[in-house]
């Protein structure tokens, strides 16, 4: 079996071992969590609106500070990641919050298997289409999951940004799926010095891709953006330009950095 086959393995051996110093890094601040400060940022937010009441699911979730976030906000909450390393951390999070949410360790591909409401939210936030092979049969799940009128929300990491190396001193790989991308990595985006080396496989989609896919599964687009700031400090080479912002240093608002898109179901 190669690496693409098992890559659902690969990927969550991986996240699992990287909850494991996510959640002890200044990187997710989980001191600055606990005493109420959200993990949210201002792209979300903004899309958001007000959430009290309205059922969301959050598709990736990790160890749940988002969904958790949202939680506190008054939304009742559904938090889905691969790593059952960062489920159980999230379980014993909002147990130790008093809070209420629930959570479910799968690969999103198979969520219609493991969860058969729909919500009025599905909620998706940084570094998540690219763990996935087929931005088609993502934007199916997603739709799968939305009630009559429920809106999908994503804000990542741009395309564009993927293509350079980890140094930004090049480009390195297509804007283009053209396959599995399979890299040993050492360390961690929120813990550089992190005693990890171990094996990642990831996809690059085209920003056409995620839009059409979106579309093909029956949504609207209702909202687009574009960004030329990161909301966190998690590439290298990065200089910080406001509170909460961060650019590629020498390519200063050159690059898109990220992205957002509020799509509904008609």
């Amino acid at each position: 079996m190669n690496a693409e086959e098992n890559y659902i393995e690969i990927n969550r051996k991986l996240w699992n071992e990287k909850t494991e110093h996510h959640v002890k890094s200044d990187f997710y601040d989980m001191e600055g969590f606990l005493v109420g400060n959200t993990s949210l940022k201002t792209p979300e937010l903004e899309l958001l609106g007000d959430v009290k009441g309205k059922n969301i699911v959050h598709l990736q979730c990790h160890f749940g500070q988002d969904t958790l976030s949202l939680a506190r906000m008054g939304a009742k909450m559904t938090g889905v990641d691969l790593s059952d390393a960062s489920i159980d951390y999230a379980n014993e999070l909002t147990e130790k919050m008093g809070l209420e949410a629930k959570f479910i360790a799968s690969d999103i591909y198979d969520v219609p298997e493991v969860l058969e409401e729909q919500f009025d939210v599905v909620f998706n936030t940084y570094g998540v289409l690219g763990w996935h092979p087929d931005a088609e049969r993502w934007a199916k799940v997603v739709a799968g999951l939305l009630k009559q009128g429920g809106e999908m929300i994503i804000v990542d990491f741009h395309p564009m940004v993927w293509m350079f190396d980890n140094e930004f001193t090049k480009f390195q790989y297509s804007y283009f799926n053209t396959g599995p991308i399979v890299e040993t990595l050492e360390g961690t985006y929120a813990e550089r010095a992190a005693d990890i080396q171990m094996k990642e496989v990831g996809w690059n989609h085209t920003l056409s891709d995620i839009i059409q896919s979106l579309i093909d599964a029956g949504l609207t687009i209702e909202v687009f953006k574009e960004y030329d700031w990161a909301a966190y400090d998690c590439f290298k080479n990065t200089v910080k330009i406001a509170e909460g912002k961060w650019q590629i240093k020498g390519m200063e608002g050159i690059i898109p950095m990220m992205y957002a898109i509020k799509a509904v179901k008609g």
